[in-house]
């Protein structure tokens, strides 16, 4: 072989080499890549379809006042660390975590905007002390929020959670009956609905003490001048000199089962209520009355009020002690140093141990925020209603339990 034949023997062998080593190269960082793409896409968080676990923080982005009065004021709150905000079913609440100097408070405040993506809204009226009872304190929660809880600050909030929303079955009208600031979780359906149903027929029944107190009224009534499928009825008990007749409200008196059925057009509807607990009873019963399905009635009421309709849900309370008869149940609360005697008259685990004076913190008493969630450290209890939240494993729910063994809670 010549040298010249070796030297491009050689130079061929070299640029074979290179181009080889090259693809090589070339290939390990399109693999690396990709595989960072994948690692990337995985570590990603899911925004707008999955609730977040336990507290997050959220920051006050600005306080607006509802009514005449200024006992009724919306706050809307963006999350401090700028994660895009999953989508809430309409009528849902949220749970705040609110530290007092000498407490921590727990309280559920309902949703009052259509879902987004970047805030919520939750609207709350000042609890006043009532001038009629002695002794009674005015609401703590919602005073800290009226008088402490500013633009700027931040609170702890649980994810959306509640089994009161609205059915997004298009196929039957929805009414809507508030009564006083009631119709926050209302208002949230009712926007929800005007957004992604807007040919859906929708009426609104909202009653209140007069025009003070009357809470959203221009944009109700904008409302109502630009959705052709949406009919509201105001009803002022006792309206105020300055309150027409016409143009503030549509009706003195109240919302009743007389003006649903003379108002309302023949057919199924889908009804939702939110009030307190006196309209509550006797709408619920009226409707049930009236002929209509316990499955097409859903009702929120203020506090733990209990409100019956012949459905299956009607004596939760009473089905869960069947077969007690009377028996009774030993119930230690472990950290609390207490050991007392259960009996089926004494209500659910939480009542029992306000009843006797044991502290539990709690939110909405219906299942669903998991502020009195408490470890089961023994014995075995039964749910009066089925938890909407998801309680942990070796864990219970006191306010919707009531013993079927003896038990030791670690509260």
């Amino acid at each position: 072989m010549t040298a010249t034949a070796l030297l491009l023997y050689i130079g061929t062998a070299i640029i074979l080499q290179v181009l080889v080593l090259g693809g090589v190269q070339f290939l390990r960082y399109r693999t690396a890549a990709h595989q960072g793409a994948t690692s990337s896409e995985a570590a990603a968080p899911k925004t707008s379809e999955v609730a977040w676990a336990g507290w997050r923080e959220f920051r006050v982005a600005s306080r607006v006042y509802e009514d005449l009065q200024r006992n009724q004021c919306s706050f809307y709150l963006k999350p401090v660390d700028g994660v895009r905000l999953p989508a809430f079913k309409p009528g849902q609440f949220l749970t705040f975590q609110l530290p007092l100097p000498n407490q921590v408070l727990t309280r559920c405040y309902s949703l009052s905007d259509r879902p987004s993506a970047d805030h919520y809204r939750i609207t709350i009226k000042r609890q006043n002390a009532p001038l009629s009872k002695v002794g009674v304190v005015p609401g703590l929660a919602s005073n800290q929020f009226h008088d402490a809880i500013q633009m700027g600050d931040v609170v702890r909030v649980l994810a959306p959670s509640g089994s009161f929303f609205i059915d997004p079955d298009p196929s039957s009208d929805v009414v809507l009956i508030a009564g006083g600031i009631g119709i926050t979780p209302l208002l949230s359906m009712l926007l929800w609905c005007i957004d992604e149903q807007p040919k859906r027929g929708i009426y609104l029944y909202y009653g209140v003490h007069d025009g003070d107190q009357h809470v959203f009224k221009a944009q109700l009534a904008q409302l109502a001048a630009t959705h052709p499928n949406f009919h509201p009825t105001v009803a002022y008990s006792q309206p105020r000199l300055n309150d027409e007749l016409g143009r503030d409200f549509q009706l003195q008196g109240h919302v009743d089962m007389t003006l649903l059925k003379n108002t309302l057009p023949r057919g199924r509807h889908q009804f939702y209520l939110c009030g307190p607990a006196p309209m509550m009873e006797s709408l619920v019963s009226g409707l049930v009355s009236w002929g209509v399905a316990s499955k097409d009635i859903h009702f929120e009421a203020f506090g733990p009020a209990s409100i019956g309709t012949n459905n299956a849900t009607a004596n939760a309370s009473q089905t869960a002690t069947q077969g007690v008869g009377g028996r009774s149940f030993e119930v230690q609360f472990l950290q609390s140093a207490r050991t007392l005697l259960w009996t089926a008259s004494s209500g659910t685990l939480l009542s029992f141990a306000e009843k006797n004076a044991i502290n539990i913190e709690s939110g909405c008493r219906v299942g669903n925020c998991g502020a009195c969630e408490t470890q089961l450290i023994s014995g075995s209890i039964r749910y009066a209603v089925k938890p909407s939240y998801d309680v942990a494993i070796g864990n219970c729910l006191l306010c919707v339990s009531v013993p079927s063994t003896n038990v030791v809670l670690a509260a």
